[in-house]
This record gives C-alpha cells, structure tokens and sequence, in this order.
C-alpha cells in the first residue's frame, strides 16, 4: 500500500501556466493572478526543482479541466509583486531535460524588476540548465555549451533541451499591487 502511495506522489505530467492580476491589496492581486492563470480553486504545495524521468508536458488547458476545486497540486511558482506604476516586472518558470529521458530533469524559478520578459525566461532555462548539467557533472558554459541552432545546450555527446515560461507586467499607473507568476504544475 505504501509503495503504491509513494508512486502516485511522483508526477509524470507537468504544464505551465502564467497569470497577472491587479488590485489595492498585494494578496488580492495574487489571487487574480491565479485566476488568470486558471489555477486558483487548487490548494497550492510548493515544491523544489526536480522534474521526475520520463516526466511528460501535457496541455494547460485539457489538465486544468480535470482538476477539480481544493485538489492539492504540487508545483514551481514564481512570483514578483510591486505597487511602483510602471515598474517591469517578471516571473519565470524554466525546466532541462536531458535528452535521455529516463535521468531526471530540474525546473528553476526566476524573478525580477526591471527585466523583459525574454530576459526572465532565458536565465529560468540558464538556470535550470546550470543545475541539471552540474549534476550531471557537466561543466557549464552558458555561452560556450549553447547551440542556437539545435536550441539546446550540447556537452559533447550529451545535450539538454530547455523551455521556459514567463509573466511580466508593468506596476499599475494608479499604484494598485500588480503581481505577476508563471509556475510548471506537476500531476500524477
């Protein structure tokens, strides 16, 4: 029973969804964020930055609709809030993935002011490609491992795949709390 238990706790799907919201209180915003993003009826466990082997990316809006309201969901989250109108700010969510899908993969947070959005997403995925290939026992090089190309950081004989997902926002003009997630959900 328990080892049936146990395996049930480690996901094989994961997506990725981003949301803004705006309002006078900072708590308030983020629960429009997570309206916006469609996760807001889930009861949220935050959990660290292991993407499990074999790990498959299904679409946001076919597992949102099977979630049902107070389910408790693992995932990444990050998130960034300000009430400075016109402040950037980003929030990003990054995985890697070795291309040999049965060693496990990892998923960074990021946030920032001040920062594109494009900017967010590429160290998400730098990140997590840092972690995945120093485990690995990788010596990393942003610029040195990265293919264009192929869009994926090669080691050799061994490359890993990233993707990323991110929000960014400017501050409300009125200076109501603007806050900005993206989060990688993982499912059973």
């Amino acid at each position: 029973l328990l080892t049936t238990y146990l395996k049930t706790m480690t996901p094989s799907k994961y997506f990725f969804v981003t949301g803004v919201g705006t309002h006078k209180h900072e708590l308030a915003s983020f629960e429009q964020a997570l309206r916006n993003a469609g996760i807001e009826k889930l009861n949220i466990v935050t959990v660290s930055s292991i993407l499990p082997p074999d790990a498959i990316p299904e679409n946001p809006s076919d597992a949102l609709a099977t979630l049902t309201p107070g389910r408790i969901t693992f995932m990444v989250i990050s998130r960034i809030s300000t009430n400075e109108p016109g402040r950037l700010i980003a929030a990003s969510c990054g995985i890697a993935k070795p291309l040999n899908s049965r060693h496990h993969g990892y998923i960074s947070e990021f946030h920032a002011f001040g920062m594109e959005g494009y900017e967010a997403a590429e160290r998400a995925e730098d990140l997590a490609a840092w972690m995945l290939a120093t485990t690995l026992g990788l010596d990393f090089d942003v610029d040195k491992n990265w293919n264009e190309q192929k869009q994926q950081f090669e080691f050799g004989d061994k490359a890993i795949f990233t993707n990323s997902i991110v929000a960014y926002a400017k501050g409300d003009p009125n200076g109501l709390f603007t806050t900005a997630i993206s989060a990688v959900v993982l499912l059973p």
